[in-house]
């Protein structure tokens, strides 16, 4: 039974979640670092927020972690490379807070516009000062939006109910989803000099830290006023301050800073600046939402091998898991196969697609595939890690999805090159779930993966089986299956056979002095 550690406050239903599913459950939030460490190996799965900090040190010590669920959207917490590394998903919940992020970043733009914070402080220090507080309207105005993924495109769609003019920065943005959501798509100056009122909404990454600073902010339109629900680091504090004390930027509305928790900033105190403590997912229900999609997301991992909304390996739908399950066997034993073999190190494998196969998500395919064919090489890899390690030791990495008839109803070949030597091995589905090899270096043949397998290349002479298999009687080794393919008469022959246990090296040496051989290992699957 797969057993989960809860380490942050989450909701007592993601709890019942985990319990229903049949996965055992922990909940013991505030762990401090020390004792996360001590306990980690213990559990397939953990659930943050963002109080947990799984740092290296404590992915060091996951020795069974299989899976990080982060509830809220935010991985910043978590050491994603490492994890990846370690071969551990790491997952996310992007949507269940989107709603209430972006009515955030909406309310924060209103009570900016009207100057509500400091008029109601005001108000209550027993003042009536309404001739102060003179705000601006929104109608007409031009709502710049920088980022425009799931939360941006809300943003702009309860703008445009408010009869703004929405401008949208996003190079992932096509036209056609610029002109479905109503917005117009710019580049990012034509933006900064159009807008009246700037949000933002992407991630922080390095193409974005600071996006908003002294330069760019002296391209906006004067008297511009700026909302940042996102992240922290997106807008230098520093530039914004000195912006608005000279009056180019006249006001901000700020929920998230450089530095948090924010207890001084250079912006606190400023009249024309509203100031949050990072309240865009603080709802009830995006705290619910979260909680309960993050035990969802697990529990659906953990129990059929479904990823959703992972940020370090391409997702599975549940729909998916089971139809792709037997392709990744496949093409796992493939790339074990060829793996075994190599002998000097991989320069590229390129995995080919045709049949069925070819109409499949095919990324976690490939992803089996490196993990097979790098298992040789570290016994932690697996389909996680495996893109990673193939990166790190510089091997180029190719797929191919075929739109043509192949011989059989669904093939996935894969080529490795090793040196100056090119290997391939391709293989199929036997009643659509049983994985068989069909081809190795060209030879056609037929052979099902046993655990341990006699791999002979030899030239084709009479005789030849009749000596190996007296090599591996006299041995006292028993055949289970034998199966044989050659490239032509009298060519090179290739021989396979599964045997009912592991051959030492004394044997395989015996065999390897056989007359007519040419290559000889002894496979594992």
């Amino acid at each position: 039974m797969p057993k989960v550690l809860i380490s942050d406050a989450l909701s007592e239903r993601a709890v019942d979640i985990f319990r229903e599913r049949g996965i055992e459950v922990d909940y013991k939030p505030g762990m401090k670092a020390d004792e996360l460490i001590a306990v980690i190996a213990n559990y397939d799965g953990l659930a943050i927020r963002s109080a947990t900090k799984v740092t290296e040190a404590v992915l060091e010590q996951a020795g069974g972690l299989k899976v990080i669920g982060r509830a809220g959207i935010g991985v910043d917490n978590v050491d994603v490379p490492a994890a990846t590394k370690k071969g551990v998903v790491v997952m996310n919940t992007p949507f269940g807070n989107s709603i209430t992020t972006a009515e955030h970043a909406i309310s924060l733009m209103m009570a900016l516009a009207r100057q509500i914070p400091m008029a109601n402080a005001s108000t209550h220090a027993g003042k009536w000062e309404k001739n102060r507080f003179m705000g601006v309207e929104l109608f007409g105005k031009v709502l710049g939006v920088i980022g425009c993924g799931n939360i941006g495109a809300i943003v702009a769609d309860r703008a445009l109910g408010l009869k703004m003019k929405v401008v949208a920065f996003d190079p992932f943005l096509t036209e056609d989803r610029a002109q479905d959501l109503g917005v117009e798509k710019v580049e990012l100056d034509e933006l900064l000099a159009r807008a009246d009122f700037i949000t933002l909404h992407t991630p922080l990454v390095d193409s974005t830290r600071n996006i908003l600073n002294a330069d760019t902010l002296a391209k906006t339109k004067p008297g511009v006023r700026i909302v940042n629900c996102a992240r922290g680091g997106l807008v230098d504090e520093a530039a914004l301050k000195a912006a608005l004390e000279s009056g180019h930027v006249a006001g901000a509305a700020l929920d998230v800073f450089e530095a948090e928790p924010a207890k001084e900033n250079a912006l606190f105190g400023m009249d024309n600046v509203v100031v949050t403590p990072h309240l865009g997912a603080s709802t009830s229900e995006a705290q619910e939402n979260v909680a309960l999609q993050v035990a969802e997301q697990m529990a659906d991992y953990l129990l059929t091998g479904a990823i959703s909304n992972a940020v370090n390996v391409p997702s599975v739908s549940a729909e998916e898991a089971p139809r792709l399950k037997p392709y990744m066997l496949l093409a796992e034993q493939l790339g074990s196969m060829l793996g075994q073999l190599t002998v000097e190190g991989i320069g590229s494998v390129t995995v080919e697609l045709e049949g069925l196969a070819a109409q499949l998500n095919s990324k976690p395919i490939l992803a089996a595939a490196l993990a097979g064919l790098m298992k040789p090489i570290s016994d932690s890899v697996n389909m996680v890690n495996a893109p990673t390690f193939a990166r790190q030791r510089d091997i180029a990495v190719s797929l191919t999805a075929h739109d043509r008839d192949c011989d059989y109803q669904t093939l996935i070949r894969v080529t490795t090159t090793d040196g100056s030597q090119t290997r391939t091995v391709a293989g199929t589905l036997f009643g659509g779930r049983q994985p068989r090899l069909v081809e190795v270096r060209g030879i056609k043949m037929e052979a099902d993966f046993g655990t341990h397998m006699l791999y002979v290349r030899n030239r084709d002479e009479p005789g030849f089986i009749g000596k190996l298999g007296g090599a591996l009687g006299e041995a006292g080794i028993n055949i289970a299956s034998f199966y044989l393919g050659r490239t032509e008469k009298g060519g090179v022959a290739l021989s396979l056979v599964d045997v009912d246990a592991k051959i030492d090296d004394a044997i395989l040496q015996r065999i390897r002095a056989l007359p007519g051989v040419i290559r000889v290992e002894l496979l594992s699957f």
